[in-house]
């Protein structure tokens, strides 16, 4: 279960990095509630997850599926670049991801 509460978090997390881009420096109301309230349920969640998981695990997988994630929503929404060394550098964040998981005894 704090797998996948940790999921969540991840995701949240990018929720948040998201919303904090289309906030322009929190002037904009909306798109900063959404990302206070994310980065509030993401540590929250986070936290959670910490009580059974390593903290390195558990932190490095949160910060992993956030960098990831907001890697993929820069292409898809924000027009960001996908040169080949920046995704060479997400498949090695994922791949520490996959060893990081491995390793966990929880």
């Amino acid at each position: 279960m704090a797998w996948i509460v940790l999921g969540i978090a991840g995701l949240l997390e990018v929720v948040w990095a998201y919303f904090m881009k289309q906030s322009a420096g929190f002037t904009k109301l909306w798109p900063s509630v959404i990302t206070l309230t994310a980065m509030i349920g993401s540590f929250a969640l986070l936290s959670w997850s910490m009580r059974v998981l390593p903290l390195g695990t558990a932190y490095t997988v949160w910060t992993g599926i956030g960098a990831v994630g907001a890697f993929i929503l820069g292409i898809m929404f924000l027009g960001e670049s996908m040169t080949p060394m920046r995704i060479a550098a997400a498949v090695l964040i994922l791949s520490g991801l996959v060893l990081m998981r491995l390793s966990a005894t929880s």
